[in-house]
């Protein structure tokens, strides 16, 4: 057990039994009848976007007067990127966390959350939000009192007087930033002493060996569900469990800590579900889950996918994302995803280095050649964006831009080039299209909808120069956002594109239970997801090459897949409907 008969475990329960007696009576509605729907996060009607409250509305109540906009795009899902007290400027974009049960006065009050979380259920939108699990701000009140020598709060963090233990970590922990935050821990001048901070130095790592940290969190976790928030994206889980002698990524107690969480959850408030970010290989993803008998996350982002499009898009070639995706369909099928393009971060180029090998190509060329192209250095690119977190040693780099720019719009535009615009305009939908046929469901980043590009006048705001990744987090264009309706403009393109991707998605083979592989297409540029459910079959076939080619998909004895070549223009898809 991983606290043992530590008296902190009755005061969790304690905390349960008051939370549920809290619970608002339409909440308690919604338990029930999410106890009666389990998969209906799971339905092919869901569709979701991300946001910045700031940046999108201003503020919570502002926000709660854009919910219109939300409709109309027929959202069911909203996750708002961290909006809980924060330090000013230097909070990491919301993830550096000094009030957990406190929304930051800069954007509301938990009052108008509430208010918000309230309208959004009317709309049928679920609303997500972060927690950050793995660290607070260096300014919570936990550090501070830990800063002033209180020996209670330096356990709920790891400090310590030299740089013995340190230095063990360091030995055999990887370092996150290694370029931006190098180092797993900061020396505090006014402790003396040295604290572990895997991120940033203003983000404290917690000690969950501690179970006071642990019931203290998950407080925070109760407070939120009560007001209204319905996911939970747990930031940064495989981390939170530290131990000398390993690299403290995906320990066994991070999995008792998350399956604690699943209970608690499914104790105090059914309807609340959890989303897990973990930046890992498919192989580490499966335990995450959890099994049907002892589940975890209900969800996962689906990362991988998310870097193996981008790859497929810029090399012309989808072997790479083929096997990828034939990685995740094997997982078992409690296993559900979250797709999606762009979001609040970077691109970082994870890309299975085994795979590359045995398909002859050079992970590092290919890693330098993906970031370089998405920089727009690479001769022929198309897309203009920046590097994140390149370090000369390692060559490695992530790459920063919004759909559109990294599509090649912004570049098009600015050089005036028609056929290029055009083009530009197909590779976006294409790559919405190819996402949202796969196993889980999508998600947009805000602005994506009406092609928003990049901003680049981040770089005349000295709190953000330094962070390349707000080239896409820029204020959302509500002037673009109005010609959504004008017809021939990019706002309409790329609106009805998204619009007809959610009409796609009604068909019967995107239900919760369909069976979705890959097929070969004997073309390396062409990607084919076939999806079935019942007696209907579905064929989605997606050329990632600027050139025509041609899919011919190998026949099976109950002929369900087109019996010829299928003929694709440059980027362009086709969604087949082989048996009725």
């Amino acid at each position: 057990m991983l606290y043992g008969d530590s008296p902190e475990l009755k005061e969790f329960e304690r905390s349960m039994a008051e939370a549920y007696a809290a619970r608002p009576a339409d909440l308690k509605d919604l338990d029930k009848a999410r106890e009666q729907d389990p998969q209906w996060y799971k339905r092919g009607d869901m569709f979701g976007m991300t946001m910045y409250t700031d940046l999108f509305a201003g503020d919570l109540k502002k926000l709660a007067g854009k919910i219109d906009y939300l409709k109309e795009q027929k959202l069911t899902y909203l996750h708002l990127m961290p909006l809980l007290q924060m330090p000013h400027p230097n909070n990491d974009g919301g993830y550096a966390i000094e009030d957990f049960d406190t929304v930051d006065p800069r954007i509301g009050t938990n009052e108008d959350l509430a208010a918000l979380t309230k309208k959004l259920r009317k709309a049928g939108i679920s609303l997500c939000l972060d927690f950050v699990m793995n660290h607070t701000a260096s300014s919570h009140r936990w550090a501070k009192a830990a800063e002033a020598g209180d020996p209670e709060y330096q356990d709920y963090y790891f400090c310590y007087d030299d740089r013995t233990v340190p230095d063990k970590y360091d030995s055999q922990v990887p370092q996150v930033f290694p370029n931006t935050a190098p180092g797993n821990f900061s020396w505090n001048e006014k402790m003396g002493k040295w604290v572990m901070t895997q991120f940033y130095p203003f983000q404290w790592d917690l000690n969950y060996r501690n179970p006071k940290v642990f019931v203290a969190m998950m407080k925070s976790v109760l407070h939120l569900a009560n007001l209204g928030v319905e996911v939970f994206r747990i930031d940064a889980v495989p981390y939170i469990w530290k131990q000398l002698g390993t690299n403290c990524r995906n320990l066994p107690q991070v999995h008792t800590i998350v399956r604690m969480m699943r209970m608690m959850l499914e104790v105090v408030c059914p309807a609340v579900v959890l989303k897990g970010e973990v930046v890992m290989a498919p192989k580490e993803l499966a335990a995450y889950f959890g099994t049907p008998e002892r589940p975890e996350c209900h969800m996962l982002y689906n990362v991988s996918i998310m870097v193996n499009l981008w790859s497929a898009l810029a090399s012309g070639d989808v072997r790479l994302l083929k096997a990828q995706i034939d990685k995740l369909n094997a997982l078992p099928e409690n296993c559900w995803f979250v797709n999606y393009l762009r979001c609040h971060d970077d691109i970082g180029w994870g890309l299975d280095e085994d795979e590359e090998v045995r398909l002859a190509i050079d992970p590092l060329k290919h890693k330098e050649f993906l970031y370089h192209f998405y920089e727009g250095a690479v001769p022929g690119s198309w897309a203009m964006g920046e590097l994140y977190n390149y370090d000369e040693a390692t060559k490695d780099a992530r790459s920063c831009g919004t759909t559109a720019s990294l599509c090649g719009v912004e570049k098009a535009i600015i050089t005036h080039d028609k056929p290029a615009y055009e083009k530009s305009i197909k590779r976006d939908l294409l790559m919405h299209r190819a996402m949202a046929f796969l196993r889980g469901f999508p998600m947009l980043n805000c602005g994506d909808e009406i092609g928003q590009l990049n901003g680049w006048e981040y770089k005349e705001d000295p709190d953000r120069i330094e962070d390349s990744r707000n080239l896409h987090r820029s204020p959302f264009d509500w002037t673009k956002a109005a010609e959504r309706h004008t017809d021939g403009t990019l706002q309409n393109r790329l609106w009805d594109g998204m619009e007809g991707l959610r009409e796609m998605r009604s068909d019967p083979c995107f239900a919760p239970d369909a069976w979705v592989t890959t097929w070969d297409t004997h073309d390396d540029a062409v990607l084919a997801v076939v999806r079935k459910s019942g007696d209907r079959t579905i064929v989605g076939l997606f050329n990632f090459a600027d050139a025509t080619s041609a899919a011919t998909m190998d026949s099976t004895p109950d002929a369900t897949l087109p019996a010829g070549p299928v003929e694709l223009g440059p980027y362009e898809y086709q969604v087949i409907v082989t048996r009725e």
